[in-house]
Parts: C-alpha cells; structure tokens; sequence
C-alpha cells in the first residue's frame, strides 16, 4: 500500500527532506507557492536574460553535505565559482531540480490551511482542497518555509511547534541589471563598505552561465532593505540604481533593470535546532532558520526532518 508525505515548500530544506522521505519508499508530495523551485537559490528570467537574485553561492562543510555537492558536481548540476564557493549550473536553483526528480510537485499554489482528520492531513488553498496526489492521504505533514510563514499553517491545524517565534530573519531587496555590453565593473564579486549595498555580482561571469550579455545582481544590505521594505519596487529599483552607479561608476544605461523584494531572506537568529516535529499529529518544520544562514543549513535540516519523521512512522531511512 502506497504511504504518502506532504511537504510544504520546494526551498533546499523541503527538497532534501522529500527526496530522503521519496528513497524511503513514502510517495511525497511537495507543494510549492512560487514558479519554480529552490525557495532562495533562485532564478529569475526576463527574457533570455537570467539572474540569480536569491543566493549567490554556497559552501559545504560537513561531510554529509560535501557527498551531496560532489554527486551534483558530477551529474553538471554545480560548479566551483572559486575555491570552496559553489554555484548551481546552468541556473541556481540546479540542485533543487536534481533533488525533486521523481516527486510530485504542484507549483503555483500558496497553502493556507492544513487539516487533520483520522490520523491523515489534507492541504488546503484559498480555493479549498488543492487537487494533488496523496491530499487527504498523508501520514506526516512537513512545513519547510520561512519560520513567520509555518506559524499560521501550524496555528491552521491547531498544532504549536514551539520554537518557531524565536526564528528572525532580515529582508533584502535585490537589484538585477542586465547590458548589452560588457559594463566597466572591475572584478566579479564585490563586498562594498557601504550602509545600503552590501553584495554585487557580475552573474554573467558565473561558470554555466550565458556569457553573451552582461548581468549584474547587487543586494541591499539588512539595515536599507528593512527601513525600506514596503516600497514599490520601481522606487527600490531607482535608488539602488543610482548608489550602485556612484559605488562602481558604472554610468552605462541600463538594458533590463528590476527591484525584487525577499522578505525573509537572511536568518539572523536560528532556532539551534536541526527541526521541529509534533508526535502526537506528525507535523514537522525544517528550514535555514533552525540551524543558521546558509544552504548546506537548509540541507541539514531538511535530512534531520526526513529523519525524524521515518522514525517516526517506523521506517528506516
């Protein structure tokens, strides 16, 4: 008889959680509010233009998480950028794709509610009852978003999953350009001293990347970002434009020019906790915010997640 898993976002938590979960025999479903996948280690495209506006690169340093880049390493998924700093390939969100292979992912739906009725969770959207393989079905119900985002979908189904509140993030708006032609940046990677940039990349010098156009990511810092949350993002977009212009000196035009908000982009206060699970319902959470900023945080969390919830349910990983 099949046995099915839910899990609540396809970020580098909910992925590593659901593949663990999906070669313990369990079938899991992966609901996932945005586009694509990878949560953070995004992509956006505009046009034949691609930005990686999320994470920027990552490192491994245990060595579960070491094994994972070397698979992905050979399978073309990731490349080196420099030493000891990864980056997805051709895109970002690379291993995200590589560890949803052979999961059900439903895209596109925002979750907003999640039930249990004898033993089994159904997941719900603003509409009702998403149409997903397994709704109704799951044995465990896995909350892999930001910590101010699986609050209200455990307060949905009555759980507490004490630890969440203390999980805080700072925002960043991230500021992508693309050029017709190579712009005067000097270097690939910048770490200005400056209280409203913090981060600038030349995307386009990234291994796998197309290297016909030149793109440029720079992220605000904690501080500007946070002030500056609620703004329309043409008004971001205007004035991170114009501080990056006198950073770099960098004068050209623009050909593509766009402000993305993230929220809740770097964990500031981790829980020190690889995850959280409910015995009594089995509704889990994982994510960066239990263990710290990083991906191979993420990752980390979403195995002790997987881990935690076969126990569980009496299988072994």
């Amino acid at each position: 008889m099949t046995r099915h898993i839910a899990v609540i976002g396809a970020g580098m938590a909910g992925l590593s959680a659901a593949s663990l979960l999906g070669r313990a025999g369990f079938s899991v479903t992966v609901f996932e509010k945005s586009r694509g996948l990878g949560g953070r280690m995004a992509t956006r495209r505009a046009g034949e233009l691609r930005f990686d506006h999320g994470a920027q690169y990552f490192t491994a340093r245990g060595p579960g998480f070491q094994a994972e880049v070397a698979r992905w390493r050979a399978a073309g998924a990731v490349r080196e950028w420099f030493e000891g700093g990864y980056v997805g390939a051709p895109s970002m969100n690379a291993p995200a794709t590589d560890l949803a292979n052979g999961l059900s992912v439903t895209t596109g739906r925002t979750v907003t509610r999640l039930s249990l009725s004898a033993g089994r969770w159904s997941v719900s959207d603003a509409e009702g009852p998403v149409e997903a393989l397994g709704n109704g079905a799951y044995e465990a119900a896995i909350l892999a978003v930001p910590a101010p985002q699986a609050l209200p979908l455990a307060a949905s189904a009555g759980v507490a999953l004490p630890g969440l509140e203390r999980a805080v993030y700072a925002p960043c708006w991230a500021l992508m350009l693309g050029f017709a032609s190579a712009a005067a940046l000097a270097g690939d990677r910048h770490k200005p001293d400056d209280d409203m940039i913090g981060w600038i990349a030349r995307n386009s010098a990234k291994p796998g990347r197309d290297a016909w156009a030149e793109t440029i990511v720079a992220h605000a810092g904690p501080a500007w970002s946070r002030t500056h949350l609620e703004w329309a993002p043409e008004a971001a977009q205007d004035a991170l434009l114009a501080r990056f212009r006198r950073l770099t000196g960098v004068q050209d035009a623009p050909a593509y020019a766009s402000a993305h908000r993230w929220r809740f982009a770097l964990v500031e206060q981790a829980l020190g906790e690889p995850c959280l699970w409910d015995e009594a319902s089995g509704l889990g959470a994982c994510g960066d915010w239990a263990l710290g900023p990083r991906v191979e945080a993420a990752f980390d969390s979403g195995q002790a997640m997987a881990a935690r919830a076969l126990a569980a349910l009496g299988v072994a990983p």
